[in-house]
């Protein structure tokens, strides 16, 4: 067992379970180990926090929780890369990002893919320019009132 002093405190974490981009993050190739932080209360996001720098730390969610049309798959050297095979699950994670005035925000055009079977993840840029760095979250709009209906 390892500990790594955090902006949320002394961490505890097991080597043998960081989560490992092995070419780090775009713009950032020396951050290349991660521990996983749960969340205190439920809900979509989750941080991951680097060991490499302990400055480093992001908050990541399912952008599918948001956007349910939204699909990335790895391609064969990106899977090579993961270390899994076709049929082996990878799932794609958003950035997100609160602005000072609490706007919300999530990195469609970068996505995270991450392999749960080798605990590894890479950074891609999806070439398609069909989403944003800086994509807010959709408006919920309020249902109807019955009087409005």
């Amino acid at each position: 067992m390892e500990t790594i002093e955090t902006r949320f405190g002394i961490i505890e974490y097991e080597p043998d379970n960081l989560l490992h981009f092995p070419s780090g993050l775009i713009g950032l190739p020396n951050l290349q180990n991660f521990i996983v932080i749960p969340p205190k209360k439920d809900g979509p996001i989750f941080w991951i926090q680097s060991v490499d720098e302990p400055d480093y730390a992001f908050i990541l969610t399912d952008p599918t929780n948001f956007f349910l049309d939204y699909r990335v798959a790895p391609d064969d050297s990106e899977r090579l890369t993961l270390r899994i095979e076709p049929d082996e699950d990878c799932y794609a994670l958003s950035v997100v990002t609160v602005t000072p005035d609490q706007t919300i925000t999530l990195n469609l055009a970068a996505p995270i893919l991450f392999a749960p079977k080798s605990n590894r993840a890479i950074q891609v840029i999806l070439e398609s320019g069909t989403y944003q760095t800086k994509t807010p979250l959709p408006e919920i709009k309020p249902e109807p009132k019955a009087a409005e209906k």
